[in-house]
């Protein structure tokens, strides 16, 4: 019912304070000092270039660039590397309105997880905004195929996710089905680290990634078997297939109101389904509310990054 908590209308957030970060970068291996700033309401979140005269850049599909093996930003030829973790991190706590100040080209790997970001945004806590969310709820189907590879994006209820990953052993074929809008983001997906396998090393190092890569950063696979300890969840690798899948679709602007359905499919398409729905206009609207969306919806207004309230995800086999 209107006027009630259940369905009072929510509003943007930014961090309570300043949080600094220091570490490398995993592909350029450069090392990188990285600030979280406080935003006014409305600014959403703005990566800035501290080292070349802070020069910003818009977390946005149109500043998309390099997708293959990492998310990266760039415009007017300034570019931002590595993006996905911290947006994960910033969308899964609801982080509306921030300035990333990096005074180099990517963003720092820490622990391979948006963990490190979660924890000390939680420890500094949120401000709320006198501004309300927007929403892009989704109208109608938009996908986006790649052989056996596969992401898309339907109406429904709440924000759903569907994502299946098959990999050689000792990873093979696993399932994750949640709903972001019940609540755990930081428990249940923000450890989850990323990884890769040993016998992929000489080839990514010849093409001049990884180079900050260790086995403190990533999960190290080789030989069929986990080679740097113990995972932190039985189905680690596609839970942080999830959270990059929501980095990345954070590039739409705002939270999706819908489904998405994901299997095998990676930062490329990830960012591709976001540049496919954002050209589609009649695929979506903005709405002020979950609840009653058609009340307030927009349809008239240029996007600008936002974020979503805290999420919550149950594993599926």
């Amino acid at each position: 019912m209107p006027g009630t908590a259940q369905h009072a209308p929510q509003f943007e957030q930014t961090i309570a304070s300043d949080l600094q970060f220091g570490g490398v970068g995993l592909h350029s291996g450069s090392e990188v000092t990285l600030r979280l700033v406080p935003a006014p309401a409305g600014s959403g979140i703005v990566f800035r270039r501290t080292d070349l005269d802070n020069f910003e850049i818009p977390a946005v599909g149109r500043n998309v660039a390099k997708v293959s093996y990492a998310t990266s930003l760039m415009r007017q030829g300034v570019l931002i590397s590595t993006t996905e973790h911290l947006l994960s991190a910033l969308i899964g706590l609801g982080v509306d309105n921030v300035i990333v100040e990096v005074d180099n080209l990517e963003v720092p790997i820490l622990d391979g997880s948006a963990h490190p970001y979660v924890d000390a945004i939680l420890n500094t806590g949120l401000k709320g905004q006198r501004r309300k969310r927007e929403y892009i709820r989704i109208l109608k189907d938009v996908e986006v195929h790649e052989g056996n590879k596969f992401i898309g994006v339907y109406p429904g209820e709440g924000y759903a996710i569907d994502y299946t990953i098959d990999f050689p052993a000792p990873i093979g074929r696993e399932v994750f089905v949640g709903d972001l809008e019940a609540g755990d983001y930081a428990r249940l997906i923000a450890p989850a680290r990323t990884f890769g396998f040993r016998e992929d090393e000489p080839m990514l190092r010849d093409m001049g990634l990884i180079r900050g890569a260790t086995d403190q950063c990533a999960i190290i696979i080789g030989g069929g078997q986990v080679q740097n300890g113990d995972l932190r969840f039985p189905d680690e690798f596609v839970r942080h297939k999830v959270l990059d899948l929501i980095g990345d679709l954070a590039l739409a602007g705002r939270r999706l109101w819908g489904r998405v359905v994901a299997e095998r499919a990676g930062h490329a398409m990830h960012t591709a389904l976001v540049q496919r729905l954002m050209r589609d206009r009649s695929a979506w609207e903005l709405a002020c509310r979950y609840d009653q969306p058609h009340e307030e919806a927009r349809t008239d207004v240029p996007l600008q990054p936002t974020a979503p309230p805290p999420i919550e995800f149950t594993a599926g086999t």
